[in-house]
């Protein structure tokens, strides 16, 4: 028989994991809200799927770098407890070039093949030709985004959550200030619409950027020294990284490339459909943050303990998280069962039978939530150890051999036009997901010290 105690920590389990997470969950709660003020502040001028379908490149560039920098912060956070400074600058390099590079690809791509790309999610000629004027505006915020990424997540990995967290307050207030004088032209501005909401996009992209270079070089943070110190990356270190995070930037790109692939599919049914499915989308990634913010604090608490060597402690608290997410993963569903309709109608849908779908698509995300928080912690969990080879079958694996098949399988081969149910039915890949997911961290692979695997 199972006995509960053993995932019920002390007094102090949950002060510390509090005191990384709630910073965490903020600064992820400030993102999401930012997107969801977007999303209805141009619901009423009626471009939400104008502009969520343009977001879907930034999904796929930000899944990339996430990718990047999670596999990074696996290092960091471990170099951080170790006290290895050296390494620590090398991270930041490393993250930087990767995280650029990134950007700087997906501008290009935009440039050249804008159009080609909106048309392959949704091929409505007026749609497009929004979604393309917010693009040709809102891609340049994707290298702005690359400078937040890397340093957000240096501070982040040395246990500074607090200052990425005022970056993203001020961001916020930025965003949403600019959005409504651009977008709706008030006072002396113009009345730009979509393209105001790319424009303050960036201009919110600017002042998060200033906010960290500024408090990182102030402050004199750790991870940062001279050129040589932070590009100074010799084949070794690249190398044993790589063999590491290899795996994660591969899983993002292709998950990425899955979650638009779920546009694709969701698409043939139409504009209706879809402007239900955005809103929805966005009421779910607003509640994201308990699940964003919660699965970094358990990455960075748990490799701090495995860098310092304290590995039977990892494992007594690894076995705490299981039980926190239990109940956090209550509390989020309950939330979204209970105020779907509420967040719904916050977005002004003028059409009843849009605001009725939206609704029932937030349920069906309500059951997404009930397993995502378990299954992000669980690959927080083999990254904290560097445990990540199999994570990209956990992760884009079963969405490509699971999700994607059955959301085009529910609308072109079964003719599903409820699109609440269609999404209902990919959650199948979540609950097999958490079965396997759970099944690896069990078997304690993730238990390793990073830091004797580079180079010094």
């Amino acid at each position: 028989m199972i006995s509960m105690s053993r995932y019920i920590g002390d007094k102090e389990f949950y002060k510390k994991t509090a005191r990384i997470a709630i910073p965490f969950a903020l600064m992820n709660m400030l993102m999401s809200g930012q997107a969801m003020i977007d999303t209805m502040m141009v619901t009423r001028i009626g471009m939400v799927s104008a502009v969520g379908t343009a977001a879907q490149i930034d999904t796929l560039c930000s899944l990339i770098s996430y990718g990047c920098n999670g596999g990074i912060s696996m290092f960091a956070s471990q170099f951080y407890g170790a006290g290895d400074k050296r390494n620590l600058k090398r991270c930041l390099g490393f993250s930087l070039i990767l995280v650029v590079s990134n950007a700087l690809f997906w501008i290009l791509l935009a440039t050249l093949f804008g159009e080609q790309i909106l048309r392959f999610y949704l091929n409505d000629d007026e749609v497009i030709v929004h979604s393309l004027q917010y693009l040709q505006i809102s891609k340049f915020s994707l290298l702005l985004g690359a400078f937040n990424y890397s340093f957000s997540n240096l501070l982040r990995s040395t246990q500074q959550a607090r200052i990425s967290l005022t970056a993203s307050i001020c961001a916020t207030v930025t965003n949403v200030t600019m959005n409504a004088l651009l977008i709706f032209g008030l006072g002396p501005f113009p009345a730009l619409g979509i393209r105001g909401a790319a424009l303050g996009t960036i201009i919110a992209q600017c002042v998060s950027v200033c906010i960290l270079l500024s408090y990182s070089f102030a402050t004199h943070q750790a991870f940062l020294g001279s050129f040589k110190e932070v590009f100074g990356l010799d084949k070794e270190f690249v190398k044993s990284i790589l063999a590491k995070i290899g795996p994660l930037i591969l899983n993002e790109s292709t998950f990425g490339f899955g979650q638009t692939m779920f546009i694709k599919a969701f698409g043939a049914l139409g504009k209706q459909p879809m402007d239900a499915y955005y809103v929805g989308n966005q009421i779910f990634n607003l509640l994201t943050f308990i699940i964003y913010g919660y699965g970094n604090a358990v990455q960075i608490l748990l490799g701090a303990d495995l860098g310092r060597g304290n590995l039977e402690s990892a494992r007594r608290d690894c076995d705490y998280h299981i039980g926190l997410a239990g109940f956090l993963s209550a509390v989020l569903v309950t939330f979204l069962l209970v105020f779907a309709r509420p967040l719904v109608t916050l977005f002004g849908l003028s059409d009843p039978a849009t605001s009725s779908m939206a609704v029932l698509v937030v349920y069906a995300f309500a059951v997404k939530a009930s397993m995502r928080l378990y299954n992000y912690m669980i690959f927080c969990v083999l990254r904290s150890g560097g445990d990540a080879s199999v994570i990209p079958f956990l992760d884009s694996g079963l969405q490509w051999a699971v999700g994607i098949p059955l959301a085009f399988a529910s609308v072109h081969l079964f003719g599903l036009k409820n699109i609440a149910l269609v999404l209902l039915i990919t959650q199948t890949e979540q609950l097999i997901r958490f079965v396997l997911g759970m099944r690896r961290v069990k078997q304690y692979r993730w238990v390793n010290d990073l830091t004797k695997t580079v180079a010094a």
